[in-house]
């Protein structure tokens, strides 16, 4: 699927959308900032693995979450903060947030931060504020290095902390995305003193014309937890693994037609799809009909 569409329903001053998942074609940390933030360089693709989220915008001054996560608390929710951030801009509008999560936490597919950035996406149009993909996606740098690749919604080379982004030519492409009944905290992998830092830099231009890139995450979450290791092994039969972000996700390019089959062999507690990478880009929001901008 080249192209994603953001809305499934909207009526009255609320919007139902589809906020996607994201996968690390590699992961190469080249660097840290004196202020301790490490410095990578990556590509995102955005894939159809979706959260379903329903935005309502009020009048009222309030930001509310009606239904999310129930290990999330409102105030640590990325949608909640991404609604108060934008709301600076438009102090007398709110909204309620209702949250369906089906992309897994803690597997480098980025949901949360995908949510975040369909939130500011969404009431970007619902509040009237019309900001532009630059302006959208700076404020997103501050909920998280993720969630700009989503408010842009394009395949991007990324670099610094991740929000440097560079559009890339979009491909289509097949993915088999499994979770291996594990969650990988991002933040002590960061911190671990066995993490490699210094990859040596490549250029976009490299990694177009293919050459070699990794995830430097992979053979620490290999070691730190097996069970990633043993889903690696399972899954090489259908081609070469790879780990997204900091995991526990890993993908396969390119399954083979047998994909289905061969998992029905898979632990039961396993989640896996087959996913196709699409694309957002960021004006496919607007066009929405004139009762449902803020007056």
């Amino acid at each position: 699927m080249a192209t994603g569409s953001l809305t499934v329903s909207a009526r009255g001053g609320s919007l139902t959308i589809l906020s996607p998942a994201k996968l690390n074609r590699f992961l190469h940390i080249v660097g840290r900032r004196p202020d301790g933030f490490h410095l990578l360089q990556t590509v995102f693709e955005i894939i159809d693995w979706y959260d379903h989220l329903t935005v309502e915008a009020t009048t009222d001054g309030r930001v509310e979450r009606i239904d999310g996560p129930q290990d999330i608390g409102p105030d640590q929710d990325l949608c909640v903060r991404a609604a108060k951030r934008l709301q600076r801009l438009a102090p007398d509008r709110g909204c309620r947030i209702r949250l369906a999560k089906s992309i897994p936490q803690g597997a480098g597919l980025g949901g949360g931060s995908g949510n975040a950035a369909m939130v500011l996406r969404t009431l970007n149009e619902l509040w009237g504020l019309n900001l532009d993909a630059t302006a959208l996606a700076d404020i997103g740098t501050q909920l998280g290095a993720d969630v700009p690749v989503f408010v842009r919604g394009v395949s991007a080379w990324a670099e610094g902390i991740g929000e440097r982004l560079t559009p890339l030519p979009f491909t289509s492409r097949r993915y088999l995305v499994v979770i291996p009944g594990i969650s990988t905290p991002t933040a002590p992998m960061f911190a671990h003193p066995d993490l490699p830092r210094s990859t040596a830099p490549m250029t976009i231009a490299a990694y177009l014309s293919g050459a070699p890139t990794q995830n430097d995450f992979e053979t620490l979450a290999c070691r730190l937890y097996p069970g990633i290791a043993e889903a690696r092994m399972f899954l090489s039969p259908l081609g070469p693994t790879r780990l997204t972000g900091s995991g526990s996700a890993l993908f396969v390019e390119n399954p083979p037609a047998h994909v289905n089959a061969f998992m029905a062999g898979a632990p039961l507690n396993w989640q896996w799809k087959v996913c196709n990478s699409m694309q957002i880009p960021f004006d496919s929001v607007y066009g929405l009909p004139p009762e449902l901008r803020a007056s």
